[in-house]
């Protein structure tokens, strides 16, 4: 019985076998017959760089292949344009555009325009397997006149090291230069774990000195941490000239300030026209940076009719950024905007004789805590005056406002 199934089945799988041989074989065959690499060709055997579009380079590739693609000139020099590019078969030839321009070898020049002159260009392809290759050759006229690549000159970043916290000392850095002829600029800054900081993206400039300010951050605004950063400017001219400069800039003390107050009080809450309230405000640095503070010093005495900004001249009108200080307003205060917090002291735990610069300036540094005591003489004929504390950075905003308020009652 057995015998009679074997004598059955091995004839069957005998066929089989020849049939999935034959199979294999052809399969084998219809592969090797496509060739690496087909049909190559040029829009134009001559070209014009900055007048002529660019060229399109079709190549066809009937099976995966390495590719490479280049430009000989006269002298056998070889300029690359692909190198082992890895490509797959495709129905569809694939096309490389070609302007005219070739990448060096040189850190400042990355890519410049070939001269004038006779080329050849190379196309060639390597089997994924290494057992098969190909190339095609075309001329190549390169027509116009020489053009050199521009230059990126007097390159500087400066301060070379910069704060970014606030403090309007050193919170940012220019980039300067001067361009001899139009182009397409970029900067971009890479911190020490790679990270790459855009500051300038494709901007159109022209022949002439340039200016772009870094605020050492983001462009979302979020923190850098410290360290010695590299910068690269770049430009490219309208002919494919790219050049490039490089240079450090070291962030240091980075941080953004933050303070709270933490305890204010008025008093007293019932005066005569002409008698003098107390404030009383504590204010704690709760940030990771110091924070920059003037006067008036705590202790100083204004009336209902001054303002800060009218005080010895104006020495203590509002700055532009980075200085902090607290200020006391009212309600019916009929001033907006800068006018609000008519009343303003200085941050400072110390006498302003100890300030880092005595009676101009001090800090309030991270963790530290200052008590300052202003005093307001009423003149202002209002029978009832709401009174407030809050944390002002002169020139951004009010970071507590409308804090602590106490009734006042006057009598005349």
């Amino acid at each position: 019985m057995h015998d009679r199934v074997w004598r059955t089945v091995r004839p069957l799988t005998a066929m089989i076998g020849i049939v999935l041989f034959w199979f294999v074989i052809g399969g084998l065959s219809s592969c090797t017959a496509a060739p690496i690499l087909g049909e190559v060709t040029a829009t134009a055997e001559q070209y014009n760089p900055g007048r002529d579009t660019p060229l399109a380079i079709s190549y066809e590739i009937g099976r995966s292949a390495l590719v490479d693609i280049y430009i000989l000139d006269a002298n056998g020099q070889r300029y690359d344009l692909r190198r082992a590019q890895p490509r797959a078969a495709a129905n569809d030839p694939y096309i490389l555009r070609f302007d005219g321009s070739v990448p060096t070898d040189d850190p400042q020049v990355l890519r410049r325009l070939l001269p004038p002159g006779q080329y050849t260009l190379v196309v060639a392809a390597r089997a994924a397997d290494g057992n098969d290759s190909d190339e095609r050759r075309l001329p190549l006229s390169i027509e116009g006149d020489v053009i050199a690549p521009p230059e990126i000159e007097n390159l500087m970043a400066w301060p070379p090291v910069i704060s970014p916290n606030a403090d309007a000392i050193d919170d940012v850095a220019e980039f300067t230069y001067r361009l001899p002829v139009s182009a397409t600029v970029n900067i971009e800054v890479q911190a020490p774990n790679g990270e790459i900081i855009p500051v300038v993206t494709r901007e159109e400039e022209g022949p002439y000195e340039q200016r772009h300010v870094w605020n050492g951050k983001r462009p979302n605004g979020s923190l850098l941490d410290a360290g010695v950063y590299t910068y690269t400017v770049r430009a490219e001219d309208g002919f494919g000239n790219m050049v490039q400069r490089q240079g450090q800039i070291t962030l240091a003390d980075v941080g953004q300030p933050e303070a709270r107050i933490v305890y204010s009080m008025i008093v007293p809450q019932r005066v005569m026209l002409g008698e003098v309230i107390t404030v009383t405000i504590r204010v704690r640095n709760t940030g990771t940076v110091p924070i920059r503070t003037y006067g008036p010093p705590s202790g100083y005495e204004y009336t209902t009719d001054e303002v800060f900004s009218s005080v010895e001249d104006g020495i203590y009108a509002a700055q532009a950024g980075g200085f902090w200080r607290v200020g006391m307003d009212w309600d019916a205060n009929s001033g907006g905007g800068p006018k609000r917090y008519p009343y303003r002291w200085a941050i400072s735990p110390r006498p302003p004789e100890e300030w880092s610069q005595p009676f101009v300036e001090d800090f309030l540094y991270p963790g530290e805590e200052a008590e300052i005591i202003g005093r307001v003489r009423i003149l202002q004929r209002e029978t009832r005056m709401g009174f407030y504390v809050g944390l002002i950075q002169d020139g951004v905003g009010f970071f507590q406002d409308r804090t602590g308020r106490t009734i006042i009652d006057v009598g005349f």
